[in-house]
């Protein structure tokens, strides 16, 4: 549970608002580059999908009604030259998944949701977004197994 300390609320209503304190500053270690590679393959999974979902350039799913992206930085994406935080990639996934161009070239609405099912899969395998690493730590940190007590049978 969070201490909390009390202050006037914004909105003037009655009663304080809560404001959860921090516990200092904690240094940052700098995270490393994202390898050409992991780039590339984000990219490639970003095209795929757009394709996929009947978007046959960039500017066309750049221009649908709630894209969540620039038309620039799909380029960059899709390149290789910037690669999109995990939540980016999720997005992006999630809106070319859910919200397909009415065109030609579309798949069927079952093997785009599998496509995007498997590029989000892909995706957390790579070392760009860390999820390897997390469970490594989690399996380092994991209490060896133990029988635990056992009772004693009253005779």
């Amino acid at each position: 549970m969070a201490v909390v300390r009390s202050r006037p609320r914004p909105d003037g209503g009655a009663g304080p608002a809560a404001e959860p304190l921090s516990c200092g500053t904690v240094a940052r270690k700098k995270l490393t580059p994202v390898t050409r590679e992991d780039a590339r393959a984000i990219g490639a999974l970003l095209r795929g999908l757009r394709r996929a979902a009947g978007y046959r350039a960039v500017q066309d799913a750049a221009a649908a009604s709630g894209f969540p992206a620039a038309r620039q930085t799909i380029y960059a994406y899709e390149r290789g030259g910037l690669t999109p935080s995990l939540q980016q990639f999720l997005d992006l996934t999630a809106f070319y998944a859910e919200h397909p161009s009415r065109g030609d070239g579309v798949k069927a609405e079952e093997d785009l949701r599998a496509q995007a099912v498997a590029a989000v899969s892909r995706a957390l395998t790579l070392r760009a977004y860390h999820v390897r690493q997390a469970h490594e730590l989690m399996d380092r940190l994991q209490p060896p197994l133990s029988e635990g007590r056992r009772r004693k049978r009253g005779s």
